[in-house]
């Protein structure tokens, strides 16, 4: 990350000009390349990390005073440009990746024009961090589509969380706005944002012969590789596409975890979802076609993340009027239960919805929000004899 760091300021103008020189060549070889292939690729955004910054001109103190201040990025209201380990009275402010992030105070906004393939449904995945204020939120736009995404909940010990968002490209560009709509007394109060990426998702998939859509998990946000805490899926509406193809999330500020095996614990594959809100949050989805009387039969994984939460981590499951209940005696580990939950009902409509709740909440012993893992889910229809058989 050395190179991507901003060259400290010489004493002449020539010094400036040579030592600027190779780190430009650097970004403008990169942004080329961007342009040249037109749409924006999986991961980072251009200058999605911040690390190339404004001139020293064009701040005062951290402030960011012009628009355009920032390479690839626009910004207005109380936007400070933050280094690592800067100290903001008796509070430090870290950054999760390279040397630098943007903070957002009062009514602060960065945004960025992306170029998009019309049709796909993209997810937007960036970390951040909570400061000072008190009830702090983050408004994400790209184009007619937006949501909130409340930031006072922590669930890492180091503080920075990832966030995901998804919309669907209506149009080769959208401009991606990220906003913060507080107004606290001291202005530069608000989160720190960093590391920006964008991922193209396809459409929500059915395995062979299960009825749910990415059962598996395996289709979801960006995660970025350097991060060992997963990203957090906020609650949504039932009309908002979703960064987890398939599944919605319903709860009022809570959210669930999506993680991956390189950091994790995953019962199967390479995905999975930690329920770490206790009952606060459900994962839902609703599956259309099922046919009023028939039986089926839902199955699903229980297990625990390896990061360290322990106790007995409890999922409860939801389909038409029947409820089940899948425990996995955790020790922190990692690991999951060894035959897969099991609950079979009969369909009461057209609309089946398929619900998954933590039943209790759980704390790691640093204090913060955990739960168990849920994977593997898979909802299939019972031939009339097969049904005859285990239920007579």
């Amino acid at each position: 990350m050395e190179l991507m760091r901003r060259e400290p300021q010489q004493s002449s103008m020539a010094g400036r000009t040579r030592s600027r020189c190779p780190v430009l060549l650097l970004f403008l070889v990169g942004v080329a390349a961007r342009v040249a292939s037109g749409v924006v690729t999986d991961g980072l955004l251009p200058n999605g990390n911040f690390e190339f910054g404004p001139a020293k001109s064009d701040l005062n103190g951290t402030r960011v005073m012009g628009q355009n201040s920032i390479p690839n990025w626009e910004i207005s209201g109380f936007v400070e440009y933050i280094g690592s380990g800067q100290q903001q009275d008796d509070m430090i402010l870290p950054v999760p990746e390279g040397a630098y992030a943007v903070r957002l105070g009062n009514d602060a906004t960065i945004r960025q024009k992306l170029s998009v393939n019309r049709k796909t449904t993209y997810s937007i995945t960036f970390c951040a961090a909570r400061t000072c204020a008190q009830a702090e939120q983050l408004n994400v736009s790209v184009a007619a589509e937006s949501g909130v995404l409340p930031v006072q909940t922590v669930y890492t010990s180091s503080g920075w969380d990832s966030y995901s968002y998804a919309f669907r490209a209506r149009h080769s560009t959208a401009w991606l706005t990220i906003h913060n709509p507080s107004h606290e007394d001291d202005p530069a109060c608000g989160p720190l944002i960093d590391s920006v990426a964008i991922k193209a998702l396809n459409p929500p998939h059915h395995t062979k012969g299960n009825l749910l859509r990415n059962g598996d998990f395996e289709e979801g946000p960006f995660i970025f590789p350097g991060t060992a805490w997963g990203v957090l899926v906020p609650p949504m509406d039932e009309d908002d596409v979703s960064p987890l193809p398939g599944w919605m999330v319903m709860s009022d500020t809570k959210v669930v975890k999506y993680v991956d095996a390189a950091h994790h614990a995953v019962p199967r594959g390479a995905r999975a979802v930690e329920l770490v809100a206790g009952r606060e949050a459900a994962l839902v989805q609703e599956v259309r076609g099922t046919v009023p009387g028939r039986r089926y039969r839902l199955s699903f994984s229980v297990g625990d993340a390896g990061n360290g939460c322990e106790g007995s981590l409890a999922v409860e499951a939801y389909a038409a009027r029947a409820t089940a209940r899948a425990t996995y005696e955790s020790r922190g580990t990692g690991g999951s239960i060894k035959r897969a939950a099991v609950v079979e009902f009969a369909a009461i409509a057209n609309l089946t919805r398929v619900v998954f709740q933590s039943y209790n909440h759980h704390m790691k012993p640093d204090g913060t929000l955990c739960g168990p893992v849920v994977d593997d889910v898979s909802l299939v229809g019972l031939r009339k004899h097969a049904a005859r058989r285990l239920f007579l």
